[in-house]
């Protein structure tokens, strides 16, 4: 697949370079072109050089010459290179491209000198202004016989060479949107895994007083990265260190970015860490000291150190020099402490982005640079060399304080820090508790034995509520507490809620009124009409009747169905009509306009077979021409109206924005799902400026905005037969004619099926290659699929982004008919590679209820509240016993409250009295009659066959009609039982069972059977736990009751 090159990103870039040359400020003045060369060194990680290519396009280009002259820019490279520098070479019909000078590639010639290429470059400079003095990057000397013999050319040139890295390190400084987006992301990353794993890992060492090397601890930070779980959704691919974790502690300090993590044991004192992490080339920083069982005066000091940091973020605005910056700091610490002035690092940070460290932005006394809005600076300052007068050994004698912080630039308001990990002294204080202290405590000896090495138990302030021994909280413990908190909220949180919805009623569907025809004149005057003979007018969808010799319009909507028997010599046209009492369909609504009117329940037409003498056709042919005609109007109306009611509650979408540029994001050869037609078709998707466009093979669009997307998923291949990228959908939108809230586009990875024929041998190597083959269209796809999303991502300035399902947090279910993987995102719980789909949205979820949660059963179901009551709870049936804690763990992360019960409750019944009498649900305690406590009182006071009418339906039939009746809605189940009610005739439903034993004897007699089963009635009619045998004529007119065998 070719590497897209972002060219806008590129044209702005540019002329903003071109624009600071041109004004000529500092160094910019000095020189007639600049020449950029970068060669080929694996050690070199951070060189202005390699930085500058990668903010014009993206890309390091090893072995590649740039030289921007006044009026031209040259480039020199390998003719891979040169093609995907075509990208931007070719400015035709771009409106971008203006002001930005013409480019001229030149291929370098891999076994010669490249005389030729060198003299075109020399000559381009010398024509560019005076062409005496040419721009480069001192620092960067690259190795290597090319590199040499250009600097040699141009040496032998004369041509006067100005170090300009200051200059260019201030225009690149200025972050745009998407570069502001990617360093977020890089501190967000770098907050994750030092909360999450540094220093937990910490804590652990403390507590289990271990003995750990600096250098193997930093090693586990930079395996960590390593780790989705701390990535926050990133890809690990994109992610690495930006220099290899810095662990001090035991007295030797140095507060520098350069030194590396000794081997000497962790000393259990002021514990500083440094680490910085880089997103997509973008760097991020941030220090934390953490201290065990701190002093005060060391206390002090570092409140005090924080204190200092509060007032640098203060002065670091808009328009303010750096030297104004650190004098103001450096005056506020001669007054409040003076003591520690010559304790302070040297510099208080510099200024950050592809380059981990900008040596010209350094925050010194002496930089004369100015700070302007959206720049990022790292910012670390610490004291060094401080005593510690109550230590008793020598590592402990001497300690240092060291904190920063990734911070952007605003315009007024003082800088914001994008490392919000907390650093109270609360936060980072390990207070341990010594022998003494703990024989004070009560259960101190118990402590002892259950901790083993009774000398300390680590507790961290705040973050943890550690307790000692027996009395230390598990993890079950915590969620309980949590939980607990949670229940209070939600039931305060559901009744204001409710509260406020509560003046919107809803209004029942009255049924469609179809009026054949507006006034007389409309009615046809055909000869069938006249001859009181059926007609169908199919232009106004009416069946003209004859009814008493009077021809009557009766519209297509109005008839139920029709049916047609050949009896003898006669052929009959039976028609049935919708009336008040019939059942209707279940979204049609069961209001007439006028229910008190007359109406005609069915006719009957007859027709004679035969041929009268003098007679052109057979009578009855008018009544099977009548019949085919109807059944046609009906289904053409039947599927108007489907479509219409497809379209009710679409919300109208804005038309979408075609970028007609070439390189915009696309994937092709995917999949659609739902499909577009009855086949499924291959079509490609394209990104543009406000939303995606499917287009199929056939050449059928499907338009999905971005403002409409909900959720944007991406399933990877991993363990899956097909790479999917999933849109939940915020409106429903129409293609197929029915509408759509999920749509994705997918592509198939491997083989799905498999010929079970063909020969299976281990070592086949066949069977081998197609192996490798279909490991690679993995890892091409999965490439593929995540260009794609990063290109969309900074198309969209990060306003979409895709969410990558957790795969470890995974558990087994069925929300459907058949068992799938479900799998948590950052906001929703999915599966994508089954259809219909499973999306969830964890924001609008109020509640979780487990049922069935008994120690003798493997599985159990999954309920999930909304908190739109009106809206039916989703179930998740057979999920594994074992994924129960996975699954609470989860949810209590994600602050939902959940609830578990041995039995199924009736949802339908629950929901419905909680949105008829909100106000009485929770002055009765709401959702706590969910919780285990308060289900033990209940079951005291109320009687259980009470509690069985209520809310539960513990018969196992009872069960399966409600499994019968998932997928329907609440609406659609209470016409269900009032339609049931009314079923059966009055005389049917009053008999008791010696009536029918009546019926049955007569029966008998009447078929013979009398000497037979006489004594069979007689028997059941004297006993009826007796095995009783019922004749056809008594089980018709029975009830449908099963017939029970003792």
């Amino acid at each position: 697949m070719a590497v897209n090159l972002d060219k806008e990103a590129y044209y702005r870039r540019i002329k903003r370079l071109y624009g600071n040359w041109k004004k000529g400020e500092d160094e910019f003045g000095k020189v007639d072109a600049i020449v950029v060369s970068v060669g080929v060194d694996e050690e070199i990680v951070y060189a202005k050089s390699t930085a500058i290519q990668t903010w014009l396009f993206g890309y390091e280009l090893t072995d590649t010459i740039m030289v921007f002259c006044d009026t031209k820019i040259i480039f020199l490279a390998s003719k891979k290179k040169v093609d995907f520098l075509k990208q931007v070479a070719v400015t035709k019909g771009n409106e971008n491209a203006n002001g930005v000078p013409p480019i001229t590639l030149l291929t370098r010639e891999k076994n010669e000198s490249n005389k030729a290429n060198f003299d075109k470059m020399i000559e381009a400079i010398r024509g560019s202004k005076e062409g005496k003095v040419v721009g480069v990057f001192s620092k960067d000397k690259f190795p290597g016989e090319y590199m040499k013999s250009w600097n040699d050319t141009i040496t032998a040139e004369g041509l006067e060479k100005v170090d300009i890295s200051a200059v260019v390190a201030y225009t690149m400084a200025v972050k745009e949107d998407g570069e502001l987006g990617l360093m977020k992301k890089a501190a967000a990353i770098t907050s994750e895994v030092y909360s999450k794993f540094f220093k937990e890992r910490v804590m652990e060492i403390v507590d289990a007083d271990e003995k750990v090397r600096h250098s193997k601890l930093a090693e586990s930070v930079e395996k960590a990265i390593e780790e989705k779980k701390y990535l926050g959704g990133a890809d690990p691919s994109t992610v690495e260190m930006c220099y290899p974790p810095i662990i001090q502690s035991g007295g030797n300090y140095s507060l520098k970015f350069s030194v590396v993590s000794d081997k000497n044991h962790m000393h259990f004192g002021a514990i500083t860490c440094a680490m910085g992490i880089r997103y997509k080339s973008y760097c991020s920083n941030l220090v934390r000291t953490l201290m065990v069982d701190p002093p005060q005066e060391m206390q002090d000091n570092y409140n005090f150190l924080l204190q200092v940091e509060e007032e640098l973020l203060k002065e670091l605005k808009h328009g303010v020099k750096i030297c104004d910056a650190y004098n103001a700091v450096l005056e506020y610490m001669k007054k409040e402490k003076s003591e520690l002035v010559a304790k302070l690092t040297k510099n208080l940070g510099f200024a950050m982005g592809i380059e981990f460290r900008e040596g010209s932005l350094v925050l010194n006394s002496k930089n004369q640079y100015k700070l302007k809005k959206g720049m990022v600076l790292s910012i670390s300052l610490g004291f060094a060399d401080l005593v510690n007068k109550e230590a008793k050994k020598d590592e402990q004698k001497k300690y240092a304080l060291f904190i920063g912080d990734t911070i952007q630039i605003n315009e007024e308001d003082a800088a914001t820090v994008l490392t919000p990990v907390k650093k109270k002294i609360k936060n980072v204080g390990i207070f341990l508790k010594n022998d003494d202290e703990e024989d004070e405590e009560e259960d101190g000896d118990d402590a002892e034995e259950l901790l083993g090495k009774g000398a300390r138990s680590a507790a961290l302030l705040a973050d943890r509520t550690r307790l000692l021994g027996k009395n230390e909280m598990t993890a079950e413990e915590k969620r309980r507490a949590h939980q607990k908190e949670l229940a209070n909220h939600l039931n305060e949180e559901a009744k204001r809620r409710l509260t406020e919805q509560k003046g919107e009623q809803q209004i029942q569907k009255a049924r469609k009124s179809n009026v054949s025809y507006k006034n007389v004149s409309q009615m046809p005057r055909e000869k069938d009409i006249r001859e009181m003979k059926i007609f169908i007018d199919k232009k106004y969808e009416t069946v003209v009747m004859p009814v008493f010799g009077i021809a009557t319009p009766f519209h297509i909507a109005t008839i139920k169905n029709i049916s047609m028997s050949v009896e003898g010599d006669y052929t009959y046209l039976r028609i049935n009509f919708f009336v008040p009492g019939s059942s209707l369909g279940r979204q049609e609504g069961n209001i007439f306009p006028n229910p008190d009117a007359t109406f005609v329940k069915e006719i009957t037409y007859r027709a004679s077979n035969l041929k009268a003498p003098g007679d052109t056709s057979v009578p009855s042919t008018n009544l099977q021409n009548a019949f085919r005609i109807i059944k046609e109007v009906q289904k053409r109306y039947k599927t108007r109206e489907a479509e219409e009611k497809e379209k009710e509650g679409i919300v109208k979408q804005d038309s979408l924005v075609i970028n007609l540029n070439r390189s915009n994001p696309k994937l092709k050869d995917l999949y659609i799902r739902p499909n577009i037609a009855q086949k499924r078709m291959q079509g490609s998707l394209e990104a543009h400026t406000n939303g995606f466009r499917f287009t199929s093979v056939r050449g059928d669009k499907v338009d999905i905005l971005y403002n409409n997307i909900k959720h944007a998923i991406f399933q990877p291949c991993d363990g899956e037969m097909i790479i999917v990228l999933h849109f939940h959908l915020k409106n429903a939108i129409m293609f197929g004619k029915r509408r759509h809230t999920d749509v994705q586009f997918y592509t198939e990875v491997g083989e799905i099926t498999t010929d079970l024929g063909k020969h299976q041998h281990m070592h086949d190597r066949d069977d081998l290659y197609a192996e490798q083959m279909e490991r690679e269209m993995r890892h091409k796809l999965k490439s593929a699929f995540k260009n794609f999303i990063e290109k969309v991502e900074t198309l969209t300035k990060e306003q979409l982004e895709f969410e990558v399902p957790f795969r470890d947090l995974g558990f087994q279910g069925a929300p459907y008919r058949s068992t799938c993987l479900l799998q948590p995102t950052s906001g929703s719980l999915v599966n994508t590679t089954e259809w219909p789909p499973f999306v969830v949205t964890l924001d609008e979820v109020e509640l979780v209820h487990f049922e069935r949660v008994q120690f003798h059963l493997k599985n159990f179901d999954v309920v999930i509240v909304y908190k739109d009551y009106s809206k039916k709870v989703t179930m998740i049936n057979a999920v594994p016993v074992n994924s129960l804690d996975p699954i609470k763990e989860w949810l209590n992360s994600c602050d939902i409250k959940y609830t578990e019960g041995v039995q199924s409750l009736n949802w339908t019944k629950i929901m419905k009295t909680i949105v008829d009498d909100p106000e009485g649900f929770f002055e009765q305690g709401g959702w706590s009659f969910l919780d285990p406590e308060s289900e033990g009182s209940c079951a005291e006071e109320d009687s259980e066959s009470e509690m069985e009418d209520e809310t539960f339906n513990p018969s196992a039939s009872e069960e399966e009609e409600e499994e019968e009746d998932s997928d329907e809605d609440y609406s659609s189940e209470t016409e269900d039982s009032n339609y049931s009610a009314s079923v059966g005739s009055e005389e049917e439903s009053g008999k008791d069972w010696d009536e029918l034993e009546e019926e049955a004897r007569r029966a008998d007699k009447e078929s013979h059977y009398e000497d037979e089963d006489t004594s069979a009635v007689n028997n059941s009619s004297s006993s009826n736990n007796k095995k009783r045998k019922v004749r056809p004529s008594a089980s018709r007119s029975g009830p449908s009751k099963k017939k029970r065998r003792s």
